[in-house]
């Protein structure tokens, strides 16, 4: 057993686990909660989703009235280009290699089991908290969507997935599609007969440049993230494909969006005479809460109890709280004091490790009384 949040964090960072191989991690966690004389449960989810490990449940039962919570964590994280090998250096984790630390996700992790472990070790009175730790969150939340949340007792959850500082609230996150788009030409020898041919990487530029990237408006993004073709300098590129990523926060503008995107691919394969298909991907949908609702306000008292004001903002990411709200839930996220997430320089304070389990502590004691 690790001596505090900071030991767990160190050890379970230091473990790969890229999306989809997630076991060893995994294995750690189920023989914590063990140690802790917990029972923690494995769904079956792993070998339909291309996940070496399955969703983790547990409970730990009621010692009091009041309103249930769940945590949730994945496992996973980007694939690190380097051994990961965390290092403290004044009173802030880093890796000593230039790769990420894996703070997204095994802060919240490290957090929420040694929060449980001070739950039962000091008897604390709460009114019912279950963890759970999912896979492939990276990828598209895609463990979260297999999970079978009628398993889930309480109503009310959150994630400790957005990198900011402590305080922050997250009232809402996007809508995405992914759409991928492919450009049918015609193939020929580019030196001899370039006549001939039709380029469908000259239609795909055509349209690229004819559509709105970025930042489209206060609500919503545009992004090409992937672009392949061709078959060789000398030949005119018979096919092209590109990927992109569609969001906001207001599903008439993604509606909107995803025509404008198709109308601007047809017409300019119309005019390079080349032909286009188009796969439309639903990613995941969005969710907005108010300040008043009940998850936000214990979530709220939580951080002033602990000594943060709260702030409230709105997500361009997703979370598996999309997932939960999507199902019926109350899953709010909050900000855990990670910094600059999926880069060679991604750190956490130790200071914000410490603070976020007096903050979920702080959760359980909110939630605890007449709902």
């Amino acid at each position: 057993m690790a001596a505090d949040v900071l030991d767990l964090f160190l050890e379970l960072a230091s473990i790969s686990s890229p999306s989809g191989q997630e076991r060893a991690v995994a294995d750690r966690v189920l023989a914590y909660l063990r140690h802790l004389s917990l029972d923690p449960t494995e769904d079956a989810t792993g070998a339909s989703i291309g996940s070496t490990m399955g969703n983790i449940h547990v409970q730990i039962p009621a010692t009091a009235p009041g309103e249930p919570i769940f945590l949730c964590a994945h496992l996973d994280t980007v694939p690190p280009v380097a051994p990961i090998e965390p290092v403290v250096v004044d009173g802030v984790v880093r890796n000593a290699n230039e790769a990420i630390l894996g703070g997204d996700n095994k802060s919240a992790v490290a957090v929420m089991l040694e929060a449980a472990r001070r739950v039962l070790v000091e008897g604390r009175s709460h009114a019912g908290l279950e963890l759970l730790f999912t896979s492939k969150e990276e990828v598209g939340l895609v463990g979260a969507y297999a999970f079978d949340h009628t398993r889930l007792t309480a109503r009310i959850g959150y994630v400790y997935d957005q990198a900011a500082p402590i305080g922050e609230i997250i009232l809402g996150a996007p809508s995405a599609h992914n759409m991928e788009v492919t450009f049918h030409g015609r193939a020929s020898h580019a030196g001899m007969y370039p006549e001939e041919g039709r380029s469908a990487i000259a239609a795909a530029a055509r349209a690229i440049a004819e559509l709105r990237l970025g930042r489209v408006d206060p609500e919503s993004t545009v992004n090409i993230g992937l672009i392949d073709g061709g078959t060789a300098a000398n030949i005119v590129p018979e096919w092209c494909r590109i990927v992109a990523d569609v969001r906001s926060h207001d599903d008439r503008k993604l509606a909107d969006l995803i025509q404008e995107m198709q109308d601007a691919m047809g017409l300019a394969a119309g005019a390079a005479e080349c032909e286009v298909t188009t796969k439309l991907n639903s990613g995941y949908r969005g969710y907005r809460f108010k300040r008043d609702d009940r998850a936000v306000v214990l979530a709220a008292a939580a951080l002033e109890a602990c000594g943060f004001a709260p702030t409230y903002a709105l997500s361009g990411g997703a979370a598996d709280a999309n997932v939960f709200n999507e199902r019926g839930l109350a899953c709010v996220n909050l900000a855990n004091g990670m910094v600059d997430i999926h880069t060679p320089d991604e750190s956490i304070a130790v200071a914000d490790l410490e603070a976020m389990v007096d903050v979920t502590l702080a959760l359980l004691d909110a939630a605890r009384g007449p709902k």
